[in-house]
């Protein structure tokens, strides 16, 4: 998914305290972070699945230079000097967090991605999101996952939850620019915390295993969804607590 720095707030429900817009930023960027490894994925799909090919050359570091400039394009920040950054402080142990656990994800996945003779290497954007969301989670005590309308998730740990879902209903039935990073932010008070979504739009990359013809199976044995680019694919979900008031 291509997207410039461009970024539109969606639905805003109350003002935001200084404290509570940190919090915001943080989400956000930690969403755009985790999309931008799995661009980063979609963007080596045809490598990363070539069985005519043994060593890949798509290591952790090749992964890391390109899942962060993909960050700067959209964001304008450098993940390599992340300290002097314009960013909030709670925001640059968790963004150096996340990309080391998106660095794991790749490592894990090298054995199978440089045996030749296999086309599917089970290294797609979503395996990728879901494998890095799960550990930081676990790490940081942050929310953070990828999720879908619940027709479209194949995996049950991406369900989305009530408030995913309903916030999920909203972002279709609005026209946006799937270019720019568009998100939602609201605070949610029975949570006591900020939430954000990114929206995930399906491109032409996508349409290999989620376009048509619907029904027929895709590489990694799922019927398509029968999706057209630029269609509502899911979103990348971020909470953190945060005080009220």
């Amino acid at each position: 998914m291509t997207a410039s720095a461009c970024l539109t707030v969606l639905f805003p429900l109350v003002s935001f305290t200084a404290e509570q817009d940190e919090a915001r930023e943080t989400a956000r960027l930690l969403a755009i972070l985790l999309d931008a490894g799995r661009v980063t994925v979609a963007n080596n799909q045809d490598l990363i699945n070539d069985p005519t090919k043994a060593d890949k050359g798509f290591t952790a570091d090749v992964f890391t230079k390109q899942t962060a400039e993909e960050f700067n394009r959209r964001t304008g920040l450098s993940l390599e000097q992340i300290d002097g950054q314009n960013i909030p402080e709670i925001a640059k142990p968790l963004l150096a967090r996340l990309l080391e656990e998106s660095k794991k994800t790749i490592d894990s996945h090298q054995p199978v991605i440089n045996v030749p003779g296999i086309r599917y290497k089970g290294l797609i954007p979503a395996t990728f999101g879901t494998e890095t969301a799960g550990r930081f989670k676990n790490w940081s005590g942050v929310y953070l996952k990828q999720t879908a309308p619940q027709a479209l998730v194949r995996n049950p740990k991406n369900l989305p939850d009530e408030y995913e879902s309903n916030a999920l209903s909203r972002i279709a039935a609005q026209a946006l620019d799937m270019k720019t990073d568009s998100f939602l932010s609201e605070i949610v008070e029975q949570d006591q915390a900020v939430r954000v979504l990114l929206p995930l739009y399906y491109t032409k990359s996508c349409l290999t295993c989620h376009g048509q013809p619907k029904g027929e199976r895709d590489m990694s044995g799922y019927p398509r969804e029968g999706a057209k680019e630029g269609d509502l694919g899911g979103a990348i979900s971020v909470k953190i607590p945060i005080p009220l008031h």
